[in-house]
């Protein structure tokens, strides 16, 4: 969703075409979510589908400028006044969670390698904000996203030291498979009947 509401937001300040757009967020995220021009027209596109966005002008080398609509410009609006929903899915948690519970796993060996990953990633992000001096406005805005990813990967680290802890207290038990069979799946395939 961020980057449909991201794009959107830049076509509020007005028209652009879709390598623009790419440059812009870009330009506007410091380099650090890229994205690739078949993304950027597959939003737009869906951006039109949504009555978010129209195409607009093209110009002298066929570049087809896209424009925000009134809808487009309340959805913004919408997007800016709300809290980010971080969502429950975490892949590093359910990768431990589920590792945590099958047999033969090593689980101080999968948190020291990620631990591992992690800080070399921490110390690479530091380096990168160290580097990012400026200001004007786009190193300014990388530099609130670089800082973001700072702080994330230091809390990583603080919940990988943590879940170490909590392995070491509680000895990890294999979870069995359930006998007990979901009610929805796969139906089995009816044998073709020889007539």
């Amino acid at each position: 969703m961020t980057v449909r509401q991201s794009l959107l937001a830049i076509l509020d300040q007005g028209p652009c075409y879709g390598y623009q757009l790419r440059a812009e967020f870009s330009r506007r995220t410091g380099e650090t979510w890229p994205l690739n021009v078949g993304q950027i027209y597959n939003t737009l596109d869906r951006l039109e589908r949504d009555g978010l966005a129209e195409k607009g002008d093209t110009d002298e080398q066929g570049h087809v400028y896209w424009r925000i609509t009134d809808a487009g410009r309340a959805d913004v609006r919408r997007w800016l006044d709300s809290p980010v929903d971080r969502g429950e899915r975490e892949e590093l948690a359910v990768k431990l969670a589920v590792a945590a519970t099958l047999p033969g796993v090593e689980m101080a060996e999968v948190i020291r390698t990620q631990r591992t990953a992690s800080a070399a990633r921490l110390q690479s992000l530091k380096s990168r904000a160290d580097s990012d001096a400026g200001d004007g406005p786009e190193e300014f805005a990388r530099s609130l996203v670089v800082d973001a990813m700072v702080f994330s990967a230091e809390a990583e680290l603080r919940w990988l030291d943590h879940a170490a802890a909590r392995i070491a207290r509680h000895p990890v038990r294999t979870l069995e498979l359930s006998d007990e069979r979901p009610k929805r799946g796969r139906p089995a395939r009816a044998e073709a009947s020889a007539a």
